[in-house]
């Protein structure tokens, strides 16, 4: 029987690496099916949508920390002045791809989304060379390359640049860059409800103010509609938790693959089900792309294998 320091037995580590497939597979598929959910919280606007799920989702989790008898660890995480400050920032940053996110999926621009979604792994590999100073490899390099050709058809070809699209690639790659300063020091449920506590204030601040514009249809438009928006802190949470627990059980490289199950669904969805537009300029533009994200993954199968070569030459 081989065995494993990290996982344990070899059938052990198999039931672990077959939880984080249906891990991952469970995150990033409820994220691909957003859409939908955000289209039913109309006449709810973006800003009441976010508002209540920032205010929800804490709801939720403190929920759950109380469940899970892990108020401990938070009251540790509010001691460590470096964790709180990063906790603001990517609060923040997850709050404006929130609002990018679903101003997109309630004004039928779930293509954009999807695009959005797809470019953000060549954004967190560019932000790896310009903020951290990492090292490229020349398929990193190319996909990079494609990945600026395509934003450059998209701009000729509808004559403005897909910021949209761009805005929510960069926020979830400077949310990542900020949220890997914390590393694993805490638990995924704790610095989620870090980012929510950190953000909560401006929520609140959005409710009573689209409250006093006569904007806040959580109480106006029945039971349905309150249960609806009161779910989205679940919403929020589940997928984030299930996403930990993957990354918790699977090589990075495996979860990093798995992430196109949801720009995937988004971009199914917004032909199939949402009759969004596909014109041949915009089949170009995605092309490219997922030509980029190609290059991406063959890199991500090659790397590991090019490291297990260099280590055996080094022990030879």
């Amino acid at each position: 029987m081989t065995y494993n320091v990290e996982t344990g037995p070899g059938p052990d580590r198999k039931k672990r690496t077959r939880a984080g497939f249906l891990y991952g597979f469970g995150a990033y598929g409820i994220w691909g099916l957003l859409p939908l959910y955000f289209i039913l919280l109309l006449p709810a606007t973006a800003y009441e949508i976010v508002s209540a799920r920032v205010l929800f989702s804490l709801s939720f989790c403190l929920i759950l920390l109380a469940l899970t008898r892990s108020l401990g660890t938070m009251k540790q995480l509010f001691r460590d002045g470096k964790a709180v400050i990063a906790l603001m920032i990517a609060g923040l940053l997850i709050a404006g791809n929130w609002l990018l996110y679903t101003v997109a999926t309630t004004t039928e621009r779930t293509l954009e989304a999807s695009l959005g979604y797809f470019i953000n792994p060549i954004v967190a590999v560019l932000l790896g060379v310009i903020v951290l100073r990492e090292k490229l490899r020349p398929l990193q390099w190319a996909a990079i390359v494609m990945g600026f050709l395509a934003v450059l058809v998209m701009s000729v070809f509808y004559g403005s640049v897909p910021w949209l699209s761009l805005g929510l690639a960069f926020s979830f790659g400077f949310y990542g860059l900020v949220k890997s300063t914390i590393g694993g020091r805490y638990p995924a449920l704790v610095t989620l409800t870090g980012e929510t506590v950190a953000i909560a204030p401006l929520a609140l601040a959005g409710m009573i103010l689209l409250n006093s514009q006569g904007q806040v249809t959580l109480f106006s438009e029945g039971a349905g509609h309150f249960w609806l928006l009161a779910s989205s802190g679940i919403i929020t949470a589940v997928p984030l938790l299930l996403f930990g627990s993957a990354a918790a059980r699977l090589p990075l490289s495996t979860v990093g693959m798995i992430q196109y199950v949801a720009p995937i669904g988004q971009f199914i969805l917004a032909i199939a089900v949402l009759g969004e537009s596909m014109p041949l300029e915009r089949w170009i533009g995605f092309g490219i792309v997922w030509c980029a994200v190609l290059l991406m993954i063959l890199d991500a199968v090659r790397a590991p294998r090019a490291r297990r070569l260099q280590r055996k030459r080094a022990t030879a």
